[in-house]
């Protein structure tokens, strides 16, 4: 007779926590992205691409019947392409927190987790036995002579292992180095060159022209801020912008042509590894990337915080390069090379 009672109170319960909160807030601003000062709304499988999730995963973090909690990464840059209120996006944070902490509680109280084992832990080996079959006690002599046999052949076989892992470890070591070297041999060792054996691609060539060119001459110009030229950061490849970089080539004896490209960009970024101590126009240039690579909103504040290390580790992972949450060569080339057609551009 009160089965009804509990449910309802159940249904009440979970309809507070702030995952389905979260969820709802999401969806709001994926429903409100339409409205007429928003322009079209859009899909949920081109809105999936643009923070980096496949359309069922974000298609579960909009929809508050599905116990599936955004990350804060997702939350940041819904944010960002569904242009929802700017006040509203503290409140999806500490929703997202909060929903993170309600899930590592309930794994933890759940029968199967690290409290409620039954008796069982994660070492615990699996049984052999087929299932419905009644268990075969093995008598004890019998256990204690498998027992000695075990101990007796297990440290050769490990000593064996280990010797066959050193030998094949060594051999893809060695024919590792042999076929860096002949692609660096390949290559040349021209002043400027950069070895690009993690990402293979080229550098992205900018010159003077009358078109906007957005993010890629908005980064150039920061990192000419970062070599002390004061140029605007406006993403307009003018004259001053040309000026600079003649000037820069010309100190470094590279061709003194005005044009960006697979020599001057490794001298405007070498010894440029990015990190929290490092300087407020090299930060924002990785942050203007960053912000332009599909994965959601990165703010260009010339601060390194911890969202643009974590949005650096996720962008490295994406491109297959160690995800150290600095930015290296190897990462300003990818950055420079995955850039999205641009939409805007302003002055700072």
């Amino acid at each position: 007779m009160t089965q009804q009672p509990e449910d309802q109170a159940q249904g009440q319960n979970r309809e507070r926590t702030a995952g389905v909160r979260l969820a709802r807030l999401l969806r709001r601003w994926w429903e409100e992205s339409g409205g007429p000062s928003r322009g079209t709304r859009p899909t949920q499988q081109a809105l999936a691409a643009r923070v980096g999730v496949d359309q069922t995963t974000l298609s579960r973090y909009l929809n508050p019947g599905h116990l599936s909690t955004a990350p804060l990464r997702v939350v940041e840059a819904l944010h960002t392409h569904l242009r929802a209120p700017a006040a509203e996006l503290d409140e999806a944070r500490a929703l997202c927190a909060a929903a993170l902490r309600e899930n590592s509680r309930q794994r933890t109280a759940a029968p199967g987790g690290p409290a409620g084992r039954g008796g069982l832990t994660d070492t615990a080996p699996l049984s052999t036995v087929p299932l419905g079959a009644a268990p075969v006690d093995t008598p004890p002599a019998r256990k204690e002579a498998a027992a000695r046999t075990g101990s007796r052949w297990l440290p050769p076989v490990l000593v064996a292992a280990l010797v066959v892992m050193a030998f094949t470890a060594g051999v893809v070591v060695h024919a590792w180095w042999f076929a860096a070297g002949r692609e660096d041999e390949a290559e040349g060792s021209a002043a400027g060159a950069v070895a690009t054996r993690v990402v293979r691609h080229k550098w992205p060539v900018l010159i003077m022209r009358d078109e906007d060119q957005f993010t890629r001459a908005r980064a150039l110009q920061y990192l000419l801020r970062s070599h002390g030229y004061q140029v605007r950061t406006d993403g307009f490849f003018r004259e001053d912008t040309r000026d600079a970089v003649t000037d820069f080539q010309r100190k470094r004896l590279l061709p003194a042509d005005g044009k960006v490209g697979d020599q001057t960009w490794p001298e405007l970024v070498r010894a440029r590894v990015v990190g929290p101590d490092s300087g407020p126009f090299e930060v924002r240039a990785v942050q203007e990337l960053l912000d332009n690579v599909g994965q959601g909103g990165t703010p260009v504040s010339g601060t390194f915080t911890s969202m643009t290390a974590d949005a650096l580790k996720y962008f490295q992972r994406t491109c297959h390069l160690p995800d150290t949450g600095r930015a290296d060569t190897n990462t300003w080339l990818a950055l420079l090379v995955g850039q999205l057609p641009a939409v805007s551009s302003h002055d700072d």
